[in-house]
């Protein structure tokens, strides 16, 4: 841990819990910063998806919750790189089943290989 992380020592909400439940979450959030800075779109559009997906969710009756929130980020930034050609839908559908079939062919307690989703 490098000296500033020791200062704020692990990040946590209001409520004492960890801002991030799950790896993926924290990943997710880092690509889209990661985004912005090379240009593929701008803080502005990122805030708009954003904002339009997770008012999608409640007009849906989505619970305002972190599985809300995390999902509503996945499907900004699937709807933002098919919008700028970095990904286009059908090849993000395509790889999502390559993961769901890998996750299901990898036995419990083993780390989960792409390679495992293969057709």
């Amino acid at each position: 841990m490098s000296a500033p992380d020791e200062a704020l020592g692990p990040l946590k909400r209001k409520d004492g819990d960890p801002i991030f439940d799950e790896a993926w979450q924290a990943q997710a959030l880092a690509m889209a910063d990661s985004l912005v800075k090379e240009g593929t779109f701008s803080t502005s559009d990122w805030a708009a998806t954003l904002g339009a997906e997770l008012r999608s969710a409640a007009d849906t009756g989505a619970p305002d919750n972190a599985q809300t929130y995390y999902l509503a980020v996945l499907a900004a930034l699937e709807n933002l790189l098919d919008k700028a050609g970095a990904a286009v839908g059908r090849e993000v559908d395509a790889r999502r089943e390559e993961w769901k079939r890998a996750y299901l062919n990898t036995p419990h307690g083993q780390p989960v290989e792409l390679s495992a989703g293969k057709k």
